[in-house]
């Protein structure tokens, strides 16, 4: 399907087909998701899928991470960043190779790719910082050459220079699926990532969103720290462990729980030090715990009590964590699949949504949402060389 560029905006089509990318703070794996829309209505969902990323490519996102912690906000960006952008730039490319090939595609097929890119620095403004920062990093114009297809990308630096969080960005996307489905309002959706966040779908269609809290991030850097795994598959970890109500209280009393929206979080703003003097077992019952009941926290300060919560992102795998939210939460909990959602695609459709609306000229950012002054376009695009 061609299609003609303008500087930052497509021409306006009817319908779009977009190849939406994730990439999370789990540094798990390249998601894919292809989404018709016209950056309103959901027209039709295409394939999805996704490709590990491989340990070269994680391990230069990981010197990425520990740079950006160091950085001074004065200085130049870390020789790691531009490094590992490329990186997160050619494991796209394999990866959307692929899937085309296994789906029948090819990349002309698109009219746009949205990419989000790999956060390896979020510090949005607050109580101690006027000024935020956030970094997501992917060579998008290698991308596009490539490919031979526009790519949005940048999503969250507009906002934050507004003065907004940068995050959440998916609750406009959330709102669309809601209409999609006819679902009763209000809802929520709570998206289970490194960091959870949720956004409520109010009357009227009425946005609320925020970072609940850590999520799985926390879990999984404990689990890193001391076994060869990546997360605590199946929560058995955490069902073999006790809470530490201590430990867990300390938790819970940090600021960040007595602030209203919107807010939002880094991978890294909560330590694992309170739990290292626990066992393996126990501290992941207690950061399970501190997830579910940082949702549950954040569930109650909504505007609205949703009639349900429906949960997507990779927590919703863990059965420890699921339990332990539904428990603290009035609201039915649901996940994706029982409306009918793919729920480990929601984010990279969510971002094809978003390039969607970035290349119409739409907002994909709100004062409700992020805290922004005002309705943020956000997104840039980067065109194919000729």
């Amino acid at each position: 399907m061609a299609a003609s560029y303008r500087a930052l905006a497509m021409a306006v089509k009817t319908m779009m087909r977009v190849l939406g990318f994730m990439t999370g703070t789990s540094l798990d794996a390249v998601d894919m998701a292809v989404l018709d829309t016209d950056g309103e209505a959901i027209l039709g969902f295409g394939p999805a899928g996704e490709r590990k990323l491989d340990p070269e490519t994680r391990a230069l996102v990981e010197a990425a991470i520990v740079a950006g912690r160091t950085w001074d906000w004065n200085a130049r960006p870390p020789p790691a960043f531009a490094v590992a952008a490329r990186a997160v730039a050619e494991a796209h490319l394999v990866a959307a190779r692929a899937f085309i090939a296994i789906e029948g595609l090819r990349a002309c097929d698109f009219d746009l790719v949205g990419v989000h890119g790999q956060t390896v620095l979020h510090e949005p403004p607050g109580p101690t910082r006027a000024e935020g920062r956030t970094v997501q990093l992917i060579d998008a114009q290698y991308l596009a050459n490539a490919l031979g297809v526009a790519v949005a990308h940048d999503f969250r630096t507009a906002d934050v220079a507004a003065g907004g969080q940068g995050a959440p960005l998916a609750p406009i996307y959330h709102a669309a699926l809601a209409r999609w489905s006819a679902l009763e309002q209000p809802v929520a959706v709570l998206n289970l990532g490194g960091v959870g966040n949720v956004t409520l779908v109010g009357p009227d269609g009425v946005l609320e969103a925020y970072d609940t809290g850590p999520a799985n991030g926390m879990i999984d850097l404990w689990v890193q720290a001391r076994t060869p795994g990546r997360c605590d598959e199946g929560g058995a970890l955490a069902r073999a462990g006790q809470v530490d109500q201590a430990v867990l209280a300390n938790y819970l009393a940090h600021p960040y729980f007595q602030t209203r929206g919107p807010k939002s979080l880094d991978r890294f703003d909560f330590s694992l030090k309170p739990v290292e003097r626990l066992s393996l077992e126990d501290g992941a019952a207690t950061l399970t715990a501190f997830a579910a009941e940082s949702v549950a926290i954040g569930l109650a300060a909504l505007n609205h009590r949703p009639t349900r919560v429906i949960v997507c992102g990779g927590g919703r795998h863990n059965p420890a964590l699921m339990e332990a939210i539904a428990s603290r939460v009035p609201s039915d909990v649901q996940t994706a699949e029982a409306v009918g959602w793919r729920g480990d695609s929601i984010e990279a459709e969510a971002f094809a949504y978003l390039a969607a609306r970035t290349a119409a000229g739409l907002p994909i950012s709100f004062p409700a949402t992020t805290g922004a002054p005002a309705a943020i376009t956000g997104g840039r695009i980067a065109h194919p060389a000729p």
